[in-house]
């Protein structure tokens, strides 16, 4: 049976996420459109056909729905019939989405399955983090203790759910925290490039904007960057001993010349939300020869931490983030994408990223 299974840690409780799972508007701002079809309950058409990966709209019927924890989907598409299952799952630092879609008739090519995960992927990673954070901003919860995210948030009324309670919250929002979260205002808040429409930032005073600036953009973050610099320097011997062999002809034993073939690494930020970003890099090998294995090192600004990784293994030390991966025949590229949260508003890409002794393009 081939399968997508897709997964996000998100640092919202899980009636926020299901919220976003379950409202109309909402789910149309960071997956797509969806319309109830008349006649029949819990019969949803999903207007998927523009999406990379999908043939057409999707015909869905909830089959299963434990708020908020579960909902499922039974989908015909193009012919296939599959099962499309978001769960939720609280975690210490709030949540963990998980989407899996299994065909139950038909199949995919694996290039279409390959840009169907990608499709969810984006959604999950980049579009719907931002739009949670959307909803933080809005609704401050003094509870937590924390500008950046809130406990829980009066639910609106949305597709099959309860409206909220009304009076919970209202009066409760102070100028202090709410000028935290505001840094930058909707300015700063942004959805993937494309996007039709971005969700309008509400109004809020300028005042405890200016204070909480200041607080998030520490200038010790310039220091890490000598120590980047100095990691590439055990590698450069190694390349010098190559061009002296090949200038002796009494040496027959030629194994410093065929070096591996240089690999490059491009990194571009393909979301941003408030408070984080989803960075992509692609591993690119031009060379006529097969590579074994690469490493990337990226460095990430001050209180950066790492939420979610795709197409590597990693390691972080500090703020230090060194990823490797598989195998990059001739000719092709690997790519891999992580997501990163708690760092300055203003902070679209990382402090540094680089690819043995040769800095990423495009950073």
């Amino acid at each position: 049976m081939t399968e997508i299974d897709v997964q996000v840690d998100l640092f919202h409780p899980a009636d926020r996420v299901w919220h976003a799972l379950t409202d109309r508007a909402l789910l149309a701002r960071w997956f797509t459109e969806v319309e109830p079809m008349a006649g029949t309950p819990g019969r949803l058409l999903l207007f998927t056909a523009g999406l990379p990966g999908f043939d057409a709209a999707v015909d869905a019927q909830v089959i299963d729905r434990r708020k908020p924890e579960l909902i499922g989907l039974r989908c015909l598409e193009g012919g296939r019939r599959s099962r499309l299952t978001c769960t939720v799952a609280p975690t210490a630092e709030g949540c963990r989405l998980s989407v899996r879609e299994a065909l139950e008739h038909g199949g995919w090519p694996d290039e279409q399955r390959e840009r169907r995960e990608d499709s969810y992927r984006q959604a999950l990673t980049g579009r719907l983090p931002a739009i949670l954070d959307w909803l933080a901003f809005r609704q401050v919860d003094l509870r937590r203790g924390q500008a950046a995210m809130t406990v829980e948030m009066p639910m609106v009324e949305g597709v099959g759910d309860e409206p909220a309670p009304a009076g919970r919250r209202g009066a409760l929002l102070v100028a202090g925290l709410a000028g935290a979260v505001l840094v930058a205002g909707a300015a700063v808040w942004a959805v993937l490039p494309g996007e039709p429409e971005q969700v309008a930032a509400p109004g809020a005073a300028p005042s405890p904007t200016a204070t909480a600036a200041p607080s998030r953009t520490p200038q010790g973050t310039l220091s890490a960057r000598p120590t980047r610099s100095a990691t590439p320097s055990p590698s450069r011997p190694s390349r010098t001993p190559s061009a002296s062999p090949s200038a002796t002809p009494s040496r027959t034993p030629t194994s410093g010349t065929p070096s591996t073939p240089a690999l490059t690494a491009r990194y571009e930020t393909v979301a941003t939300r408030f408070l984080g970003f989803t960075g992509e890099v692609v591993v690119a090998n031009p060379g006529g020869a097969a590579v074994n294995g690469w490493k990337v090192v990226v460095t990430l600004a001050e209180g950066g931490s790492l939420t979610d990784v795709s197409g590597a293994d990693w390691q972080q030390e500090g703020q230090v983030v060194t990823f490797t991966g598989a195998a990059v025949p001739a000719g092709r590229s690997r790519t891999f994408t992580f997501a990163v949260r708690d760092v300055d508003p203003l902070t679209r890409a990382p402090e540094g990223c680089v690819l043995g002794d040769a800095p990423c393009a495009g950073l």
